[in-house]
């Protein structure tokens, strides 16, 4: 089981992270950057996951500057306040208490990072802008195809599903076509696919991108 924390970034502010830990000596550390929904019963799913696999995973709960304790599930009535939360929270605060989770996270060795939607697109930010972590993923970040001139510091994949009716698939070719140097993951999925709670859920697309994800951690933060 996690706990309940606090983190407290650069600039002061104090803000709630799940912290899941490894039955054993930690072989990494693992940022989990949540979706617009919050730090939900999905995300903190998680970071379970992560930790079942031998890391201490940590997941920032970003949306505290604007509504602490936010959390949202997916339906129709959910969307729209989940929605708004972005536009409260900037992109520069939010990675401000990434890298309080980073700092976090280092005790346990070597630091990855990996997001959803907004997420994804806040991993691919991190990569290109933190100190401190050694491999990112991002799955369908759809900022991330507007950040193409973004150089990651460290080894990072990303994951597209092809029938993501928010992010069109040939803007993620030309991004894969731009950036060579990524790894970048198409699947025949719609956005989410990677969350069993959603109606989008891809079980086949999911469990193909957790293994490349897990390889790629296993990798890079050994």
């Amino acid at each position: 089981m996690g706990e309940d924390i606090r983190l407290t970034a650069s600039d002061g502010f104090v803000c709630d992270a799940y912290v899941a830990r490894p039955a054993g000596v930690p072989k990494g550390g693992i940022v989990v950057v949540q979706e617009i929904f919050g730090v939900n019963a999905h995300i903190r799913s998680l970071a379970d996951r992560y930790a079942a696999e031998g890391y201490l995973a940590v997941a920032p709960a970003l949306f505290d500057r604007a509504e602490p304790g936010f959390q949202s599930g997916y339906s129709p009535e959910d969307m729209p306040r989940a929605y708004a939360m972005i536009a409260k929270v900037a992109s520069g605060p939010a990675l401000s208490d990434i890298a309080a989770a980073v700092e976090f996270a280092a005790e346990a060795g070597k630091v990855g990072v990996v997001g959803f939607c907004w997420g994804g697109t806040l991993a691919w930010s991190a990569a290109a802008q933190l100190p401190g972590l050694s491999a990112a993923v991002g799955y369908y970040g759809g900022g991330v195809l507007g950040l193409t001139d973004l150089q990651p510091k460290c080894p990072t994949m990303l994951h597209f599903g092809a029938q993501d009716g928010h992010i069109p698939v040939d803007k993620v070719r030309e991004f894969a076509a731009a950036r060579p140097d990524v790894p970048v993951y198409i699947y025949d999925a719609d956005h989410g696919f990677n969350c069993d709670a959603r109606a989008s859920y891809n079980a086949e697309a999911a469990k193909l991108a957790q293994e490349r994800t897990s390889a790629h951690f296993a990798k890079y933060l050994a």
